[in-house]
């Protein structure tokens, strides 16, 4: 009976042997099979970021020029030039943009509203100081860009003067103190996004 009951406990003790090692190669598959499917979530996401990143505009077309700038056209942003009162027909130094966004302007600041025809410079300076907003069209017959620039200047009755000017390098240009934004085409969201952001933002606060 006592031979009986050691080969007994011998092949107990094997078959739990061989069910530990049963059940540590069950465990080596599971952990080779989680490695495998986590790689291969791995290999799908970044082929969906690749596939997403080829689709998407590019920055420079839609997307901010800098860190902080909201979505849309580029506004780009230029050196102070100071704020120096001149007198009409004083000459001064070139502005370092096309139009001006800082600089030499006149004593005073022409009034708020639509303007068919061009102002001087240095009048709409001083405009840009007040914290106000200048857009300018490049041509008075193009009556498209003109009959949108009206209708958005009723709804900006203070802070906001547009003018002609045939200077300009694009079709719609819109300034603040140190800012320009040039636009092919007339685009409300981003003019009055522009508005928004800039408004009431020059060297000098003047409440109207």
């Amino acid at each position: 009976m006592e031979r009986m009951g050691k080969k007994e406990a011998r092949r107990q003790a094997r078959l739990e042997r061989k069910a530990a090692e049963a059940d540590q190669r069950r465990r080596a598959r599971w952990t080779r099979s989680g490695l495998f499917i986590g790689i291969a979530a791995v290999i799908v996401l970044g082929i969906g970021w690749l596939v997403w990143q080829g689709l998407r505009p590019e920055a420079s077309i839609s997307g901010p020029s800098r860190p902080g700038q909201p979505p849309g056209p580029e506004v780009v942003e230029f050196t102070d030039q100071g704020r120096d009162h001149i007198l009409p027909g004083q000459p001064h130094p070139p502005y370092n943009s096309n139009p001006p966004t800082s600089g030499w302007h006149f004593p005073s600041p022409a009034p708020w509203g639509f303007y068919n025809d061009e102002l001087a410079d240095e009048l709409l300076v001083h405009n840009l100081e007040h914290g106000g907003i200048w857009i300018s069209f490049k041509d008075a017959t193009d009556t498209e860009v003109v009959d949108a620039l009206v209708a958005l200047g009723r709804q900006f009755r203070t802070k906001v003067i547009i003018t002609h000017r045939p200077r300009n390098d694009s079709r719609i240009e819109v300034a603040a103190w140190t800012k320009l934004m040039k636009l092919d085409r007339f685009d409300r969201g981003a003019i009055v996004n522009f508005i928004n952001r800039y408004k009431n933002k020059g060297p000098e606060f003047v409440p109207d």
